[in-house]
């Protein structure tokens, strides 16, 4: 693959990109699209300038940054950087698919969040609240300073990894693509965030019944009898409900919760849980 890129970006564009999505990463969160409008947001300045000459291009670029994304914001701003890496080779010419582009966010975005979540909000926010926490139980103000300690960390480690992968896709994007290094990431990433899947599942997902069955006069636990076959076999059971939902009948996040809702009132009602 030949590159006939060039730099149709500055470093305040690269900035003011990041600046945008450190503002409103978590203020469009929805059932529907999570981030996806603060991605959108956040690239829209920098994909005006990017096909500022073509608008039908721009349509589709805009488009491609509104779908559903939900990652770790500051981890995450891995796949950012290198998505604007992308599209600023795709303008300027480069044989970059849009598809490409979408699977690249689409594989990435879990296990990032796995990682993100683990270490940021799993290990040192905690720590830096316990130690804040425990100066403000003694009175003291620069407990307060420990929450904004963090905050300034969080800024400049996001910085660090939007500005890291934007000079990783950058310079290495057309080699990626050759070599098929993209293909095995997904794949890989796909594989490590169906495995999260499954463990947040399972530590998530409650569901139990009450029912039992009396069989010549002795009463028998169903729950106790599924349990026996497999724990967690109900909460597996809605997790594939769900899953079949979104994937085979196309229902939605919202209607998929009314169903959910009334399942659970009508269950209560009659006894089943």
């Amino acid at each position: 693959m030949e590159t006939t890129s060039e730099k149709l970006l500055t470093k305040n564009d690269v900035l003011q990109t990041y600046l945008r999505w450190w503002w409103c990463a978590e203020l469009s969160n929805s059932f529907e699209r999570m981030q996806g409008l603060a991605f959108g947001a956040s690239f829209a300045s920098v994909l005006k300038k990017l096909y500022s000459s073509d608008e039908e291009k721009l349509k589709k670029a805009l488009k491609r940054h509104l779908v559903f994304f939900n990652t770790q914001p500051m981890w995450g701003c891995l796949i950012h950087g290198s998505v604007l890496a992308m599209e600023e080779q795709k303008a300027s010419g480069d044989d970059i698919p849009s598809e490409l582009i979408a699977d690249f966010k689409t594989g990435l975005m879990g296990p990032l969040a796995g990682i993100g979540d683990a270490i940021d909000a799993g290990t040192f926010q905690a720590i830096f609240t316990a130690l804040g926490a425990s100066f403000a139980a003694e009175g003291n103000i620069i407990g307060a300073f420990f929450v904004v300690l963090w905050s300034i960390i969080n800024f400049f480690e996001g910085l660090f990894f939007f500005k890291y992968g934007y000079r990783l896709g950058k310079k290495s994007i057309s080699m990626v693509l050759q070599g098929g290094l993209v293909n095995s990431i997904i794949k890989g990433g796909s594989i490590l965030g169906m495995f999260m899947m499954g463990a947040l599942s399972a530590a998530m997902v409650s569901l139990s019944t009450t029912a039992s069955l009396n069989i010549s006069g002795k009463e028998i636990s169903l729950q106790e009898t599924l349990d026996k076959i497999a724990p967690g076999l109900l909460p597996l059971a809605l997790v594939f409900f769900v899953y079949w939902g979104m994937t085979a009948k196309k229902w939605t996040a919202s209607k998929l919760l009314w169903i959910l809702i009334i399942f659970s009132l009508l269950g209560s009602l009659i006894r089943l849980f």
